[in-house]
């Protein structure tokens, strides 16, 4: 039988350190590759975005600015990107169903990477649960708005350049700037003349008597204003004398009644404002004294020529003086008006 040769020691510890020098470049490749720890210390989550803006996997996780883990898998989800991840089980308590995640980026023009916000009020999530995520603006959504931005600066200077809008008009137009010259100056000259003391508010500005005036009355209007809310006054004791507020209540409510009833047509003045036919009566008869009045205008009929004739008015003055003259004899001498002749036969 041919002899086995025997392992030397020099072999064997040359195995020995190239073991160790393979661990010990695991351990390092695993301390450079972040927090996420050794594969039994990490669980999967997943996240799902409309855009996933250059994220590719091996991505950096952080959690509230700590980076916990790292970007498994980034797939298509139909139209959207399914996003698999896998975290440090020492975040399991951080990351719940509160929880928010957003792509973000490790600088301005960085790679981008998953940001979660920590929520330990809410429930942790299981293995391959989804967290809830946002939209945060990204550079892409800064540049589109600063270009709609520019776009319509130079819509604006090309309105004004065009005198389109007010201030378009007050660039271009030269009568609207000569209008405006003009208001300038007369606004110049109005302060200068309230400077000066001129006109009611120049003098209230400048003279003291005015000033005090005001302050007087204001201090009248301030006392009466007292008065009438502590009840003083005929208009202080109708705003706050409950039995006066009492009155006129009733007073309204009568009105009220008096109203129904004439709308109920159950008297006289009902009836006017409801009955036609009454209406008709007094219609006609305001006609017929219309016609009255008109012919002794006219000076028709007696009581016409009465008010029109003078010959008759004198006449009709003339007899009415000689009877109460008579009258005025018959009182003096009664006998010489009454003669009493007694015959017998």
């Amino acid at each position: 039988m041919p002899r086995t040769r025997s392992i030397a020691w020099s072999e064997l510890k040359l195995g020995v350190v190239a073991v160790v020098s393979l661990l010990l470049v695991t351990v390092l490749i695993v301390a450079i590759g972040g927090q996420g720890g050794f594969w039994w210390q990490r669980y999967p989550l997943k996240m799902q975005f409309t855009d996933a803006q250059g994220l590719k996997p091996g991505a950096v996780v952080r959690v509230s600015g700590k980076e916990v883990g790292t970007v498994t898998e980034v797939e298509f989800a139909g139209a959207r990107i399914d996003v698999a991840l896998e975290l440090n089980k020492d975040v399991r308590q951080l990351v719940t169903t509160d929880s928010v995640g957003s792509i973000g980026s490790l600088s301005l023009l960085g790679e981008s990477i998953i940001d979660i916000r920590a929520a330990p009020t809410g429930t942790p999530l299981r293995d391959w649960e989804y967290i809830r995520t946002e939209h945060v603006e990204t550079m892409s959504d800064l540049t589109a708005k600063a270009s709609q931005g520019l776009e319509q600066a130079s819509q604006l200077f090309a309105d004004l350049r065009a005198g389109r809008g007010t201030l378009g008009k007050l660039v271009t137009d030269e009568a609207l700037y000569r209008e405006m010259e003009r208001f300038v100056a007369s606004a110049g000259e109005v302060t200068r003349g309230l400077n000066r003391g001129k006109g009611t508010l120049g003098s209230l500005l400048q003279d003291p008597a005015a000033y005090n005036s005001m302050k007087a009355s204001l201090d009248n209007l301030q006392t009466m204003t007292r008065r009438i809310n502590e009840g003083q006054g005929a208009l202080g004791r109708f705003l706050n004398d409950e039995a006066m507020s009492k009155s006129l209540g009733t007073t309204i409510s009568n009105l009220d009644q008096t109203t129904g009833r004439l709308s109920k047509n159950d008297n006289t003045l009902g009836k006017l404002f409801t009955e036609r036919e009454l209406y008709d009566r007094l219609n006609s008869m305001s006609g017929r004294l219309d016609q009255v009045m008109g012919g002794l205008e006219e000076g028709r009929g007696t009581a016409g020529l009465l008010l029109r004739d003078r010959q008759l008015y004198e006449n009709m003055n003339r007899a009415v003086t000689e009877l109460r003259d008579l009258l005025a004899d018959i009182r003096k001498d009664p006998r010489k008006f009454l003669r009493v002749s007694v015959s017998i036969f």
